[in-house]
């Protein structure tokens, strides 16, 4: 979470960290990102009661850019930790990815996104197959196929980036992308 707070003060934005359903509703833009269990991180929004005012202000229209964690969220189910059912706001699973030979679990480093669909605002100025850096072991399979906007292998072909109406989200991390990753967020600051 730091490392995307000190990424939008660099680019000089005023940051607020929200943890309370008054807080979120007080912001204009809703950034989530997340490393970690599925589980947990509802578990935790649950504890917080964070999870209906979320959604209803994700409802509401208010822009959402989900990182990492906080893309897998946003879809039906997650595998991780034996099953969990997440916001279900697109619908598909996340899964764990399988491996194999040269492909070792976790995604550690750097990995091209292929744009695909409508030319999404989030990647404004950012080339096709332009590198980002990752780091998950579980990715996502998304049964909305128009709502994915960027492409990653893998191992297996996987939504990265997602947008549907107001809802941007990305398995990469964008505060540790260097330039690309800051015009991703510069692009979602500007929208």
């Amino acid at each position: 979470m730091r490392s995307v707070y000190n990424a939008f003060r660099y680019l000089g934005e005023d940051v607020k960290i929200c943890d309370t359903p008054e807080a979120l509703r007080s912001v204009d833009k809703i950034v989530l990102p997340g490393v970690g269990s599925s589980k947990d991180a509802l578990a935790g929004f649950s504890r917080k009661r964070l999870i209906e005012p979320l959604l209803n202000e994700i409802g509401g229209g208010k822009l959402f850019l989900g990182i990492c964690l906080g893309l897998q969220l946003l879809f039906d189910r997650s595998a991780e930790g034996g099953g969990t059912d997440c916001f279900g706001l697109i619908k598909g699973s996340v899964n764990i990815f399988p491996g194999g030979p040269g492909l070792k679990v976790p995604q550690i480093g750097w990995n091209t996104v292929e744009l695909s669909g409508d030319v999404c605002p989030l990647f404004k100025g950012v080339k096709d197959g332009s590198y980002f850096y990752f780091v998950h072991s579980f990715y996502c399979d998304s049964s909305e196929p128009e709502f994915t906007v960027g492409k990653t292998e893998y191992g297996v072909n996987y939504a990265s980036a997602v947008w549907k109406e107001n809802i941007f989200a990305v398995q990469f991390h964008p505060e540790r992308s260097q330039k690309n990753g800051l015009d991703v967020l510069r692009n979602f600051v500007e929208l």
